[in-house]
């Protein structure tokens, strides 16, 4: 049944941004392994695995910014 008092169509869906659940999933990685990192650094004394948390970080971070500069042309 058509409403009356309707004067134009409903607009449609917004599209999904791409790469929806990608970069939640980057960011929570870059917090929990940068956190990870300053605990470690201070709590324990072998540096090699509080550096790989660090590393950890350094990936995410970058894959975060990759990730947002393919996807600009496109959110805007």
């Amino acid at each position: 049944m058509t409403d009356p008092y309707r004067i134009a169509e409903a607009p449609a869906a917004a599209p999904k941004k791409p790469g929806g659940l990608l970069r939640p999933l980057l960011w929570l990685a870059f917090f929990v392994s940068a956190a990870a990192n300053v605990v470690l650094s201070t709590a324990v004394d072998n540096p090699w695995i509080s550096s790989a948390f660090g590393l950890v970080a350094l990936i995410c971070a970058g894959a975060l910014i990759v990730h947002h500069r393919r996807n600009r042309a496109r959110e805007s």
